[in-house]
């Protein structure tokens, strides 16, 4: 009889040894799914887990929009707002980053104020552009009051925040690079420490609109721009000034995006009013490449942090600024020959998807 039962006994020992293993390997799979549901952003998917921003700006009306993109993503932590001379002084500079972030409900986003200069040379602003101000011209009187800035300085801050991060930190630029410049010669490691760097700024072909071949950004502090782009050996993208106007939207867009009835949609329409007038001015239509539309020029950069598929096409190719010469300083060099023999590489933008972009900009204003 125990000779007869032996077999059943060793099919069924063999049933429970796989049962067993089937069931570890299933808790251990339900696990799995829990810890990536921990770690991931809202939509539980791997693929949009929580991106840490570090958001440098010059805050004209542009940055602004740019800020309230970030803001208004889901897979988003915006761990500062480093403030920089550009299209105004430093102090409005920080006013209007409280400014965007009170309308947005976001004050809670600590903002450090920045250099007031460029390293070299004498301050330029944008105020024909994005008014005196940098919003344009378009006060609140019940604005936030400077009381609301961290007493650290945004070089310091940025530091800090990025070895509090290592790894993890997206660092979007879309100001002069004054700050990221004096932030690498205090901390020469942080560039290792950055998951990337977006660069709004420089150009491709010469194009200038600000000197006869540069673009603001890079005008503003080309010695800074130099030092970033030859510095930080960090994965890092530029959205240059012909490929923001090649990639700009239909006024109809623009206007229908403003007319959404909310708060920041009537926040966007008052500050937006002086730019856009001032588009249709023969400065600006001299500037502009491919003619007229609706260019949120720092967006670009902001989108392609949020979104790693955003940028479609591109360059990879080493990149310098000129800094002498009477009619070129300040420009982005593409150095496509390899004459520099400079291992790293910027990835420059040439086609990004603009559905996404435009879903992005009509939900900054939701």
């Amino acid at each position: 009889m125990a000779v007869v039962l032996q077999p059943a006994i060793n099919v069924l020992k063999g049933s429970a040894f796989v049962l067993t293993r089937f069931r570890l390997l299933r808790l251990s799979l339900v696990n799995t799914r829990r810890e990536r549901r921990g770690i991931c952003a809202q939509t539980g998917s791997m693929s949009n887990m929580t991106k840490k921003l570090l958001i440098d700006v010059d805050c004209g009306v542009d940055d602004a929009q740019a800020i309230m993109i970030a803001l208004a993503a889901r897979n988003v932590q915006v761990l500062g707002i480093t403030c920089v001379h550009g299209n105004t002084i430093v102090e409005n500079v920080c006013k209007n980053v409280l400014r965007v972030l009170k309308v947005c409900g976001r004050l809670e986003i600590p903002v450090f104020k920045g250099t007031s200069k460029p390293i070299l040379g004498v301050s330029i602003d944008a105020g024909h552009f994005h008014g005196q101000d940098g919003l344009g011209d378009s006060p609140d009187p019940s604005a936030p009051g400077m009381d609301q800035l961290q007493k650290e300085g945004a070089v310091e801050a940025m530091v800090r925040i990025v070895n509090e991060h290592p790894g993890e930190v997206s660092l979007v630029a879309t100001g002069p690079l004054t700050n990221l410049a004096l932030a690498i010669r205090i901390d020469p490691t942080i560039s290792q420490k950055l998951k990337g760097l977006y660069i709004m700024g420089g150009n491709t072909e010469s194009r200038g609109n600000t000197t006869m071949c540069a673009e603001f950004n890079f005008a503003c502090d080309p010695e800074a721009a130099y030092i970033v782009l030859n510095d930080y050996l960090c994965p890092t993208y530029i959205a240059c000034w012909e490929f923001t106007c090649r990639s700009k939207l239909p006024w109809e867009f623009c206007d229908g995006w403003l007319a959404q009835d909310t708060k920041k949609a009537r926040f966007m329409k008052a500050i937006f009013s002086h730019s856009m007038e001032a588009c249709r001015s023969e400065r600006i239509e001299k500037e502009l490449v491919a003619g007229q539309g609706f260019i949120s020029c720092d967006s670009y950069a902001l989108a392609a942090a949020i979104d790693d598929t955003f940028i479609l096409e591109s360059d990879e190719v080493p990149i310098t600024v000129e800094l002498s010469g009477k009619y070129a300083r300040g420009m982005m060099v593409l150095d496509t020959l390899d004459i520099l023999k400079k291992t790293h590489k910027a990835t420059v933008m040439k086609k990004v998807d603009m559905e996404k972009f435009k879903q992005m900009l009509m939900d900054s204003l939701k």
